[in-house]
């Protein structure tokens, strides 16, 4: 149990950075996966924003006079909210499954972050309340570009997996469908 505010502030920033660095992890497995080029490089730029995320929490856990941990934290928290699927009968069930897993993680790090800003608010911490608000604010736009692709690719999916039933061609990468920026 920490002593001090700020221990506890330095164990929820090496907690974050555990999290941060299993999902980036996860984003580059995630962005390899499938042929779907749009979401694939959804999940890149994500991995590359995710690695600078370790780099300012790193930074400031040091400033903090803290060091980050070397083994995984008790607590990894992507790999407890991840969900588990059985094994995706089509690619494009796998990328739907993949978009699932990516909601989950930025749901739980936009919470993370919330819980991060409240603390550090608390503790007159107002470097660590700003770096923990701009994160989540990352986190929300994320999640929205995510959330975006989930109705769409659905349906990709599931007419891939019943390709006898219907035709495939039916709503699938329509350009309503796109993610504009």
């Amino acid at each position: 149990m920490p002593a001090t505010s700020t221990e506890l502030i330095t164990r929820y920033l090496q907690q974050a950075i555990t999290a941060e660095r299993s999902f980036e992890a996860q984003l580059r497995g995630f962005a390899q996966d499938g042929d779907d080029e749009e979401v694939q490089s959804t999940f890149a730029a994500h991995a590359v924003q995710t690695a600078q995320q370790i780099e300012r929490l790193t930074e400031r856990l040091k400033e903090l006079g803290g060091e980050p941990q070397q083994e995984e934290s008790e607590l990894t928290l992507f790999r407890e909210v991840s969900p588990k699927f059985s094994g995706p009968a089509v690619p494009e069930e796998r990328i739907a499954q993949n978009l699932i897993a990516a909601y989950a993680a930025e749901a739980m790090e936009c919470a993370l972050y919330e819980v991060l800003a409240a603390i550090a608010g608390a503790n007159g911490d107002t470097a660590t309340e700003r770096l923990a608000r701009d994160l989540q604010r990352q986190e929300h736009t994320t999640a929205a570009r995510v959330w975006h692709f989930l109705p769409s690719r659905s349906k990709i999916a599931f007419n891939m997996l019943t390709i006898d039933e219907i035709d495939p061609s039916v709503e699938t990468r329509t350009l309503g469908n796109r993610l504009v920026e």
